[in-house]
């Protein structure tokens, strides 16, 4: 709150009770195409036009996520490369029980699979 409230002037006087009365909501008196896009992005982002990312859960080490974290802000991207750069690497994605070995090749359950 400011220390000394500003003082109203010839261009912006003082409110009366009338112009208390008479205020609309600005979203009435704004041109339809405004109102639509103040409204859309009034905390939220709205739809993307293509999305390209999925959202997921997987269980990872403490220690893995703690290492990433530590490199501070966007350390998720730098996750999500590290797993392109794995998929990538031969040109393909994994797939099969090859690509199951390379990923340590367990099952939910623990049971190692050769």
């Amino acid at each position: 709150m400011r220390k000394k409230p500003s003082r109203p002037d010839a261009e912006n006087p003082e409110w009366t009770e009338q112009d208390f009365r008479e205020a609309r909501p600005a979203l009435e008196l704004l041109p339809g195409d405004v109102v639509d896009a103040v409204r859309r992005y009034r905390g939220q982002r709205g739809p993307q036009k293509a999305p390209t990312k999925e959202l997921i859960s997987i269980r990872v080490d403490r220690d893995v996520v703690a290492a990433y974290r530590a490199t501070g802000a966007g350390w998720q991207v730098r996750a999500n490369e590290a797993l392109r750069s794995f998929v990538m690497r031969d040109g393909r994605a994994p797939r099969g029980r090859r690509a199951f070995r390379a990923l340590g090749g367990r099952t939910k359950r623990g049971q190692k699979i050769s």
